[in-house]
């Protein structure tokens, strides 16, 4: 009974295309149903390219575009978006309109965590604290007290996707030789977060969360990984 309802589940992703691709696949691939909404048209001729994904173009915080994904048939909505309070309005539309059972929402600040549970998203996913996490069960905190950001505030935090023609997909960490700046906190991989090792081997639609106090040796992963810092 449980694989029966697991292979019906239907997940609603909204923004965010690098983790929404990478999040669709895994999902697809585990036999649950995916539609992802993305108001980027060019991004939604890319994800359309995915194998089973059904792709809608639009702003997924209108409710008329969540209407023509279906977003009252999905069990799960997920937003993606990279405005915290953009992702809000989204799972709250989703809970009350259309009556998602659980609702995920990524957020960049997390002072609001608590305040968006209040509002009754039922996961809230914050990639700095998921960072701290798993520095912490990692023993890194010795080497990022070396770069003395946190009290200072100078530490900064950059996802960096891995496309199919990146120069760092199918190598391994060690051989990209990264600045000693450079801290790769996880790696997020479909659903899971990897803690990185020297042989780990990247692979196309990985996204490292990148930590850094000097921005300027990020334009030193860029060379390697053919990724433009904005």
């Amino acid at each position: 009974m449980w694989n029966k309802r697991r292979e019906h589940k239907n997940i609603l992703i909204v923004g965010g295309f690098h983790k929404a691709r990478s999040l669709a696949n895994s999902l697809l691939d585990k036999g649950y149903h995916v539609t992802v909404i993305n108001k980027d048209y060019e991004a939604c001729e890319k994800l359309a390219e995915v194998n089973r994904l059904n792709v809608i173009y639009g702003d997924g915080s209108k409710k008329y575009i969540l209407e023509d994904a279906s977003a009252n048939q999905c069990q799960v909505a997920i937003a993606l978006t990279d405005v915290d309070e953009d992702n809000l309005v989204i799972c709250e539309m989703c809970k009350q309109f259309f009556h998602v059972k659980k609702t995920v929402a990524l957020l960049k600040d997390p002072s609001k965590t608590d305040f968006f549970y209040q509002m009754g998203i039922d996961r809230v996913v914050c990639a700095l604290n998921m960072i701290t996490n798993i520095m912490e069960e990692q023993a890194l905190m010795d080497e990022m007290t070396k770069m003395n950001p946190f009290d200072q505030g100078r530490i900064q935090i950059f996802e960096l996707p891995i496309s199919k023609h990146s120069k760092a997909a199918g190598k391994k960490l060690w051989e990209l030789n990264f600045p000693k700046e450079i801290i790769i906190g996880c790696i997020l991989r479909g659903e899971q977060s990897l803690i990185p090792r020297g042989d780990t081997r990247l692979m196309e639609g990985d996204i490292l969360l990148i930590i850094t106090s000097d921005k300027t040796k990020m334009n030193q992963v860029k060379e390697m990984t053919e990724y433009e810092v904005s």
